[in-house]
């Protein structure tokens, strides 16, 4: 069965001097501030849509990791998944850099690293963004 995730966004003025809250219907886990400078310069307490498919990509990755070890009988102790999002204003977003981490006993890096390339090829989030270059550093503890 498919599921339906929300979120909306309000936004007041323009782009520069604009700003706007987007808010996490379907959890009810809050809402968060976002504007152009937080987006283009520093965040100063707000967010991003690009630190937002962040935290999208590293939960889907760490889960699909997660799926596949386990599916090859090697589970994860411990996975530890950041995800860079580089934001280009004029061009865009302009990659993803994966950084994984993880404690998998019985599993070779080289195991580990076929493992995560695997997983970042197919998890969701990856599929969405097939339109973004995105790069892996694989790493057991």
């Amino acid at each position: 069965m498919a599921t339906v995730r929300h979120a909306h966004t309000v936004w007041q003025g323009d782009l520069l001097k604009g700003s706007g809250v987007v808010s996490l219907d379907s959890s009810g886990l809050g809402s968060y501030d976002v504007s152009w400078p937080a987006r283009s310069e520093e965040p100063n307490g707000k967010t991003s849509p690009e630190e937002l498919i962040a935290a999208a990509h590293s939960s889907c990755f760490s889960m699909a990791l997660s799926h596949g070890l386990a599916g090859a009988g090697n589970p994860p102790t411990r996975l530890e998944t950041k995800a860079d999002v580089t934001f280009q204003p004029g061009e865009g977003i302009t990659g993803i850099h994966l950084t994984v981490r993880g404690e998998v006993p019985g599993l070779d890096a080289e195991g580990f690293q076929s493992a995560a390339e695997d997983a970042k090829k197919n998890c969701p989030v990856s599929q969405a963004l097939t339109g973004t270059t995105i790069t892996l550093t694989a790493e057991l503890v």
